[in-house]
């Protein structure tokens, strides 16, 4: 998997390209550990993503509950499969999908 970060002012948008599974969401939690408190708004960019395993998901619900803590997240672009897994664990209720 591949991550590209932007960052514009208070917002950061991190890009995944490739699968997000057990070898790979380690990657994703490094980057989450590094967010900053002047970070206001995540913005997780799936356009690239293919795939997210329960690891994956993992990541994302801990990378929700540190913005939470700060400001807000949302997740972009995900693709049908995506968004099927999200709705089968119930993410699609408790993470802001655009």
């Amino acid at each position: 998997m591949t991550i590209e970060k932007a960052i514009h002012g208070s917002e950061l948008t991190v890009s995944l390209i490739g699968r997000l599974d057990t070898s790979t969401a380690p990657m994703l939690e490094a980057e989450i550990c590094e967010i900053g408190p002047e970070t206001k708004k995540l913005i997780l960019d799936f356009s690239g993503l293919e795939y997210v395993s329960s690891a994956g998901l993992r990541v994302i619900l801990a990378a929700q509950k540190v913005m939470s803590a700060q400001g807000e997240m949302s997740i972009r672009n995900a693709n049908g499969n995506i968004l099927e897994i999200f709705a089968i664990t119930g993410f699609s209720d408790i993470l802001t999908i655009e």
